[in-house]
C-alpha cells in the first residue's frame, strides 16, 4: 500500500498536556496507551504524569501510523495530523482497539462521515476551545472547536467534557 501524499502545510500543532483531562476518566490504568502522532511528547507526558503506561511514536522517530503498530498496546489516544484526519480514522478503525483522537468539529463532515456511519463515532465534546502550540510559538492556536473523537472508549455517543 503506498503511503497517502502528504500535504505541504503545517500539521505541527502541539497538544497543550490541559487538554487530556476530559478524557482521563475513560482512559483504564492496566492498559498500554498507543500516542502514535506524538509530535514533541506533551500527550506523552500528560498521560505518565496520571499514571498512564504510554508509548509515543511519530513519523518522524520511523514509526509511520499509517504503516506500522507496535506488538503490544489497549488504546490509541492522539492528536492526528488533521491533513491526514480521514487516513487516520480509517486505520485505528482497522487496528480495531479503543481509541480517541482530538480533533476539529468539521471533522463531522465530508467522507469521514461514511467512515462514522460504518463503524459508529462517539463524541466528547469540550466546553472551551482548545489553545494549541503554535509551529511558530506566537500567537493563539485556540482558532477552531474540537473534540475527542472517540471509538469503543466512552460510555454514551456523547458526553460532555470540561477544560
Amino acid at each position: 500500500m503506498m503511503p497517502p501524499k502528504r500535504r505541504n502545510y503545517s500539521d505541527d500543532f502541539q497538544t497543550p498536556e490541559y487538554a487530556i483531562k476530559p478524557l482521563l476518566p475513560y482512559l483504564r490504568k492496566d492498559w498500554v496507551i498507543w500516542e502514535c502522532a506524538c509530535g514533541k511528547g506533551n500527550l506523552v507526558r500528560a498521560l505518565e504524569r496520571h499514571g498512564f503506561k504510554v508509548m509515543g511514536t511519530d513519523i518522524k522517530t520511523g514509526h509511520d501510523f499509517l504503516q506500522w503498530k507496535p506488538d503490544k498496546f489497549d488504546c490509541i489516544v492522539t492528536n492526528p495530523p488533521y491533513s491526514l484526519r480521514y487516513e487516520f480514522i480509517k486505520r485505528a478503525y482497522e487496528l480495531s482497539k479503543p481509541w480517541a483522537m482530538l480533533m476539529t468539529l468539521t471533522t463531522l463532515e465530508g467522507k469521514r462521515q461514511k467512515l462514522f456511519r460504518k463503524y459508529g463515532i462517539q463524541l466528547l465534546l469540550l466546553n472551551k476551545r482548545v489553545n494549541f502550540e503554535t509551529p511558530s510559538g506566537k500567537g493563539s492556536g485556540a482558532w477552531f472547536p474540537v473534540a475527542w473523537f472517540c471509538w469503543k472508549l466512552l460510555p454514551k455517543e456523547i458526553m460532555f467534557g470540561d477544560l
